[in-house]
């Protein structure tokens, strides 16, 4: 008797509850002033499609196309166009000669590499600042001007660490007479013939950081046969000599150094 006199006394005063708050949410909606309701509005968004005679008036949205469709390719472009190519290989090749599985952390090696990527196109990015953006905000040229002015630097650099090899082969895939000059190669030849020369340096500096690692994984699996230790993995043994070997030679600031080096062998 006293649980269900306890329970219907509960009850009561859940709907009683109930039945206040509902009457405060009446009262406040009703107190709330119709002008403030009214200056309150939310933007919106129209898309009119209709047909024009005039063909300049597609010039606009044009531009506004192509400027998005630059924006959404940006990141690949900035990656294929700098540095980033060559030093992010690099790094992983290190991470996997020490044999260390995900250590460093992708987080780590991508941000590594992104802030030296700014290091050593640090040059090349205060002369577009200085020759096309700068002078483009302050209206002193136009957009073509300034996308010629952004792209000078970017072709200086390219052409400096491209290889011959490479640009005498897209220029024979592609049944392009060779050019007089460097400064004449075509930016659709210049670009793929500069990633590939990335890939091919990242991956000779690669084999040469591997050579140290690879001798003492040879040196413990060695060891290990001559003691009858053939069910033990030598990569578990030789893994904290090598991690005593990186750090007494001091080896991420020597592969750093090198690799900015690289770049700059003036």
């Amino acid at each position: 008797m006293l649980s269900a006199v306890h329970a219907q006394n509960l009850a009561r005063k859940v709907k009683a509850l109930f039945l206040a708050l509902a009457m405060i949410l009446f009262v406040l909606g009703t107190l709330v002033p119709k002008a403030h309701a009214e200056e309150t509005k939310l933007p919106g968004v129209k898309i009119d499609l209709y047909e024009k005679d005039d063909p300049d008036a597609f010039v606009p949205a044009m531009k506004i196309i192509a400027l998005l469709t630059i924006l959404g390719l940006a990141p690949s472009i900035v990656l294929m166009m700098t540095s980033f190519t060559r030093i992010i290989i690099v790094m992983s090749f290190v991470r996997q000669a020490l044999g260390t599985q995900t250590m460093p952390p992708n987080q780590v090696i991508v941000g590594l590499s992104l802030f030296l990527t700014f290091f050593t196109m640090g040059p090349v990015i205060d002369t577009i600042n200085e020759r096309a953006y700068t002078p483009y905000v302050e209206k002193a040229i136009t957009q073509e001007q300034a996308f010629q002015e952004a792209m000078n630097p970017l072709r200086k650099f390219m052409l400096k660490q491209v290889n011959e090899e490479e640009l005498g082969a897209f220029f024979a895939i592609s049944k392009l007479p060779k050019p007089k000059n460097k400064e004449d190669v075509p930016m659709r030849v210049l670009i793929p013939s500069f990633v590939v020369s990335e890939l091919k340096t990242a991956f000779q500096i690669g084999f040469l950081i591997y050579i140290p690692f690879l001798v003492i994984d040879m040196v413990v699996s060695a060891i290990l046969m001559a003691m009858g230790m053939m069910m033990l993995p030598p990569t578990v043994v030789s893994l904290p000599f090598k991690l005593v070997l990186f750090v007494l030679v001091d080896g991420w600031s020597l592969i750093v150094d090198s690799l900015v080096r690289s770049f700059n062998p003036s």
